[in-house]
């Protein structure tokens, strides 16, 4: 079985999923690129938790975790079977790394699954496992999260979190817009570019001290909490290729990045 990579994707406004824009295209092109997965398991910024919990659903509902949209969005539906026995194998994985986890066997797909799926496999064919975040245990304890599950890509698993490398909502009214970027969205990418291009694991960690602009990119930091899943499912010493998907809005950085083994 070859090795996947791990991956994080910014899936953006649920917009996303019916204008996927620059970011449907990244999306297909990866989706070509790499051998198809097993399973795929989802750590999303839709799914908070005080500890791991892991969705073992049967067939996962599709969850329209948002309010506003057209109708079309709502009747959006991923219909992709699950994997209890996926669900089962990663809570042991997490126990037997010290983080006791839960499987919910009802737990749905959350936009921050279902929108970036459905541009990556519309198909729809492969078995989906959703993965909780603790924001209250901070970069650490994701980063952990991921080190534990990373096995999984040996045996065909794709590991994904998502969230958003950029996600400041009060910046909605602030008037940005694709012609007008917020000043402080570049400065952040690169330097969380720049850091993982280094592997300077200590300093993404500390990032809302060390990064520019911080918590104007990241007033909470739920949206980049799944990064340091993919970057732990990376394997030590992983190599990140950063993926430009585009800015929406003026401040939704779209970012992709890929997590391959160490040469």
């Amino acid at each position: 079985m070859t090795s996947l990579p791990s991956l994080y994707i910014s899936h953006g406004s649920p917009m996303t999923a019916l204008h996927p824009g620059r970011s449907g295209v990244r999306l297909s092109e990866l989706a070509h690129a790499l051998p198809r997965p097993k399973a795929i398991v989802v750590a999303s910024a839709h799914f908070l938790a005080r500890q791991p919990v892991v969705g073992g659903a049967q067939a996962p509902e599709t969850v329209h975790d948002f309010g506003g949209f057209p109708r079309e969005l709502y009747e959006m539906r991923y219909p992709a079977p699950g994997s209890p026995e996926l669900a089962t194998q990663i809570q042991d994985l997490l126990k037997d790394n010290g983080l006791p986890a839960l499987v919910d066997p009802h737990h749905g797909l959350d936009h921050g699954v279902w929108s970036p799926l459905h541009l990556l496999y519309p198909q729809a064919d492969i078995p989906v496992v959703p993965l909780s975040i603790q924001p209250e245990l901070g970069p650490s304890h994701q980063l952990a999260v991921g080190r534990a599950l990373a096995p999984l890509r040996e045996q065909g698993v794709l590991l994904i979190g998502s969230g958003s490398i950029t996600h400041n909502l009060y910046d909605f009214r602030a008037g940005y817009s694709d012609t007008n970027e917020a000043p402080y969205v570049r400065p952040f990418i690169e330097w969380l570019e720049q850091r993982l291009a280094a592997n300077d694991v200590d300093a993404l960690l500390d990032y809302r001290r060390q990064a520019p602009f911080a918590e104007r990119a990241h007033p909470t930091d739920e949206h980049l909490l799944p990064l340091f899943v993919a970057l732990g499912a990376g394997g030590d010493g992983a190599a990140a290729q950063r993926i430009d998907a585009g800015i929406d809005l003026g401040f939704l950085a779209m970012d992709i990045y890929r997590f391959d083994r160490a040469a």
